[in-house]
C-alpha cells in the first residue's frame, strides 16, 4: 500500500489528560513532522483545552497547531475515512464509520493504539489482526513499547538535541527558573518535580525532605497530590503560586502547563517523579532519575507493570545502584520505608543520570509514529 495521507485519531478523555495527551503528540506529530492530513476525534474538549489553551470548546470543528480538532458527539455524521485510523485505548470507534471503512477502496489501515507496557507478552501481541465479526475487515493492535520488536514509543524530531542544548546552558535554566518565579539555586541544593496520585508514602517523602540535610525545593504541578502536600504544611487547600517552606523543604505550586512547559520541568530538575504512561515517557526522555507512580489497580496487576519496566530500565547498571531504584519504585507504589529508600536512591544520583542519558538514546532509534506509518504501508 502506498504511504498514506491521511489520518483519523479517535480519542475517548478516560482518565485525566493521559489518553488526551499521548493522542495530541501523536497528532501533531503526524500533521506536522509527517505531512499527514490528520483530523482528531475528541469527547471532552474541556479537557483536551488544558493541554491545548488555543482550543476553543465551543467549536464542533476547528484546527489548532495543523490539525483538524473535531468534537466527538454522541451523534456521530458519517465522514469520508482517512487512510489510516486509529482508535486510541480500545476506544469504540463509532459503526457508522466502521462500515465506511470497510467499503472504501482502499480500505482503510485500522489499528488500535494500546496502552504502554514493558511485559514480556506484549511484543508477541503486537500488530495482531482481529478481524471484524461481520465486515471485510480487520483491527490490527499496535503496541508501544521499550523494545524493537513493539511500536517504539513518541518521540519529536530533534527533541534529545533540544535538551542537550538546554541542560548545557546555565543561562537558559537559570532564566526558565526565574519565570517559574524561583530564586537562584544555591549550593547543595536538589530540585524535584512531583507529580503523581494521591500516595500513601507522601507523608514519609515530605518529612524526609523537611528534616533531612539537604535542602529539596519541590516543585509540585496543581493535580491530585496538591491537597496531600497542602496537608502536610497544614494548608486545607493549595493554588498555582502558594510557596510553602519547612525545615529543609520549600514547595512551589505550578499551575497545569502545556505538554512543551512540562518538558522544560523535567529537563531542568534533578529527579522527577511522574505518573501514568505519558509523563513517565517524557521522564526518560528528560535523561534524569525519576520515580514512576504507576496507576494503582485494586488486583495489584500494576505492580508487575512496574517491575517489568523496572527490570528493562535497570539493566546493565551496578547492582548498588540497581536495587536503588527498584526500593524506591516499591516503596513509592505502595511498599515502606520511602524514607530509607530516597536516601539510597539520591546516593546513586550520579550514577543514574548517566545512566539515564543512555537510555535514552538506546530508546530513541524505536519511533512510534514511523513504525505505524510503516505498518500502513506494509498493510494491504
Amino acid at each position: 500500500m502506498a504511504r498514506p495521507n491521511s489520518c483519523d485519531i479517535f480519542c475517548a478523555v478516560v482518565d485525566n489528560y493521559g489518553d488526551i495527551g499521548v493522542c495530541w503528540r501523536l497528532a501533531r506529530q503526524m500533521a506536522n513532522e509527517q505531512g499527514l492530513q490528520v483530523r482528531m476525534w475528541v469527547d471532552d474538549l474541556r479537557s483536551f483545552g488544558k493541554l491545548c489553551p488555543e482550543l476553543d470548546v465551543t467549536l464542533e470543528v476547528q484546527t489548532c497547531r495543523g490539525v483538524e480538532v473535531r468534537h466527538w458527539c454522541k451523534t456521530f455524521t458519517v465522514v469520508e475515512p482517512a487512510d489510516l485510523v486509529i482508535g486510541a485505548f480500545a476506544c469504540e470507534v463509532p459503526k457508522s464509520y466502521v462500515e465506511a471503512m470497510a467499503s472504501r477502496h482502499p480500505k482503510s489501515v485500522w489499528l488500535n493504539l494500546e496502552y504502554l507496557s514493558a511485559e514480556d507478552w506484549v511484543e508477541g501481541c503486537h500488530q495482531l489482526p482481529s478481524p471484524h465479526p461481520s465486515l471485510p475487515l480487520s483491527k490490527y493492535f499496535f503496541f508501544p513499547g521499550f523494545t524493537d520488536k513493539t511500536g517504539g514509543l513518541l518521540l519529536e524530531r530533534g527533541l534529545l538535541v533540544r535538551r542537550d542544548a538546554f541542560q548545557s546552558d546555565a543561562s537558559a535554566q537559570a532564566e526558565y527558573w526565574q519565570c517559574l518565579s524561583l530564586p537562584p539555586r544555591v549550593a547543595g541544593e536538589l530540585r524535584v518535580s512531583l507529580f503523581g496520585y494521591e500516595n500513601e508514602a507522601m507523608e514519609a517523602l515530605l518529612s524526609a525532605w523537611e528534616y533531612g540535610s539537604q535542602l529539596v525545593t519541590c516543585l509540585l504541578p496543581e493535580g491530585r497530590a496538591l491537597p496531600q502536600v497542602a496537608a502536610h504544611f497544614g494548608v486545607t487547600s493549595g493554588k498555582a503560586g502558594d510557596v510553602w517552606q519547612r525545615g529543609n523543604l520549600r514547595v512551589h505550586v505550578l499551575p497545569f502547563v502545556e505538554q512543551e512547559q512540562y518538558d522544560l520541568l523535567l529537563w531542568a530538575c534533578d529527579i522527577n517523579f511522574v505518573r501514568g504512561e505519558d509523563s513517565c515517557v517524557r521522564a526518560q526522555w528528560a535523561g534524569r532519575p525519576f520515580i514512576w507512580h504507576i496507576y494503582p489497580q485494586h488486583d495489584g496487576v500494576h505492580l508487575e507493570k512496574l517491575e517489568a519496566l523496572r527490570q528493562l530500565y535497570t539493566a546493565g547498571l551496578p547492582d548498588e545502584a540497581a536495587l536503588a531504584v527498584q526500593n524506591m519504585w516499591l516503596s513509592w507504589n505502595g511498599g515502606q520505608g520511602v524514607a530509607t529508600a530516597w536516601q539510597d536512591f539520591i546516593a546513586q544520583r550520579v550514577c543514574l543520570a548517566r545512566h539515564g542519558v543512555g537510555w535514552s538514546q538506546r530508546l530513541s532509534k524505536n519511533s512510534l509514529a514511523l513504525n505505524l506509518l510503516d505498518f500502513s504501508r506494509r498493510t494491504e
